[in-house]
């Protein structure tokens, strides 16, 4: 058979994933924080978007859109699209009423149209100001600087040496210290950089532990409770004996550390009592890095009708604007070719982010709202009634991919009358009833039974895995041995014989 080149038409289908779809698709992921900064550095690159002012938040009824997206070249030139959820297309019960986040209408200023909305950075606040030559400004609106561990050590470093080669050494060692106040360091190499005897770097590391706060400098954390002892008198031969068998303090093996120590059951349990008011982590005292709270995506409250009523967090959701009066006025001056074709993407790429952005906030709400109607006896009556949930559920139930809700789901909180709560928190595997006509348990909730039934067991009655077995059983949870075990190990409780071991101390 001969070879010959010869053409052909083909007709198929393929799926490609564009850059608007990827860019779609990358946003379902993001958490807020990820989200402002990524919008944030849009409206840098894209002259034609533009950030929304601060306006109060219309739902109007049953939250009813003013939607205005912007149009083309061809299309009106006034103003734009904003960003908001509508819930109308989140298929929730008729007693559950998920809540809108829409816009007021656009304001002026100046003559120039304005989108009202939420400001990504909000007001400085009732009479703040930025400079210096303001005539409100005062001292007092300035913040002080905290006192870092470093600097603490340093002033009194300072103060307690005079020789310029310890002053040196004592600056290298309290460089070389972690957020903890412990010493993570090998005097040999230490004494090696900076030319001079190990032994003349040991006296000054011995002349830094008496430092405040007790316990710094420290190369272990049993030579840190010691230096903390040391400095309350109490570090007699027993005690030492105790620090330096910590592991068996950590098992629970009273009776060996008894022995050891060559004291009572009384006095052991005194040495531990002194041990636990102990700080392990001195240096954390002076831990300045600010508490981050988490802020939730959605919140659920209370309908007064019934159910439950489910609204975005409009704070998380940044306001852009795209400026087509801005884009007719530069377009109709544009002359070259490229001039107009970066225009053109600027626009098209502006206006596939409102309507991202969009889409992200109706997407959210939808699975917002379907997680809360799923788990409505869990947001009433507690975690022992958590529901199983996987994403196929979810998935099936509006519609969508797993790999959606998942994306949805990713680094989103959602806040409850039950607390604040990752969604994927609602998300737990199931565990089988012990009759095959009922249902099936939340392993979330059988965890939160173990430890319940941990909590209240008596002294003298132990709870060992197997008769969390019978006990769960007796509950209608079938559920094996090991996996209690794993379930105990991951909430950090010990086993029957360590919990025997310290109740019959602390009786």
């Amino acid at each position: 058979m001969a070879m010959s080149p010869k053409l052909e038409l083909r007709q198929g289908q393929t799926l490609v994933m564009t850059p608007q779809l990827q860019q779609a698709i990358k946003l379902l992921q993001l958490s807020n924080l990820e989200l402002t900064a990524f919008v944030q550095q849009e409206l840098e690159r894209n002259p034609l978007l533009e950030q929304g002012q601060d306006a109060p938040i219309d739902t109007g009824e049953r939250g009813e859109e003013r939607e205005r997206v912007a149009e083309g070249p061809d299309g009106p030139a006034d103003l734009l699209g904003d960003v908001r959820a509508d819930g109308a297309t989140a298929p929730v019960a008729p007693d559950f009423e998920p809540a809108d986040v829409t816009d007021s209408p656009a304001d002026r200023v100046n003559g120039e149209p304005m989108g009202a909305g939420l400001s990504m950075n909000g007001p400085i606040g009732s009479g703040g100001s930025l400079r210096f030559d303001d005539g409100e400004f005062g001292l007092e609106q300035t913040l002080t600087a905290e006192l870092s561990l470093k600097d603490h050590l340093t002033q009194q470093m300072r103060l307690d040496l005079s020789d310029p080669v310890d002053l040196a050494i004592g600056a290298q060692l309290v460089e070389m210290l972690d957020e903890a106040g412990y010493l993570d360091a090998d005097l040999g190499e230490v004494a090696q950089r900076l030319g001079t005897e190990p032994h003349r770097v040991e006296q000054v590391l011995l002349r830094l532990q008496r430092l405040d706060p007790p316990g710094v400098f420290a190369r272990g954390l049993a030579e840190c409770l010691a230096l903390q002892l040391r400095e309350k008198d109490r570090l007699d031969p027993a005690m030492r004996a105790l620090l330096e068998n910590l592991d068996l303090l950590a098992r629970r093996d009273m009776d060996r550390l008894r022995e050891l120590c060559g004291v009572d059951q009384e006095d052991l349990a005194d040495m531990i009592s002194e041990l636990r008011a102990l700080d392990p982590k001195p240096g954390l005292a002076f831990d300045t890095t600010p508490v981050q709270t988490v802020v939730p995506d959605v919140f659920v409250r209370p309908n007064p009708t019934g159910g439950w009523h489910v609204e975005l967090n409009s704070d998380t959701l940044p306001r852009v604007l795209v400026n087509t009066r801005y884009y007719a006025r530069v377009s109709s001056t544009a002359r070259s070719k490229d001039d107009k074709a970066f225009l053109s993407e600027c626009l098209t790429t502006a206006n596939w982010l409102v309507k991202s952005l969009d889409q992200r906030a109706k997407t959210i709400l939808k699975v917002a709202s379907e997680i809360v109607r799923q788990q409505d006896a869990f947001l009433v009556n507690g975690v022992h009634h958590l529901r199983p949930l996987n994403l196929r559920a979810i998935a099936e139930a509006i519609e969508m991919h797993e790999s959606t809700v998942s994306r949805v789901t990713a680094n989103k909180y959602m806040a409850t009358p039950r607390g604040v709560f990752e969604m994927k928190y609602f998300f737990t595997a199931a565990i089988q009833a012990v009759g095959s006509g009922e249902e099936a348990h939340s392993a979330e909730a059988v965890r939160h039974r173990i430890k319940s039934l941990i909590d209240q067991e008596p002294a003298g009655d132990v709870l060992s895995d197997d008769k969390l077995v019978e006990v769960l059983r007796g509950s209608g949870i079938d559920i094996a041995r090991r996996t209690i075990a794993k379930y105990r190990e991951a909430m950090g409780i010990p086993s029957s014989v360590q919990r025997r071991r310290e109740k019959r101390l602390t009786a």
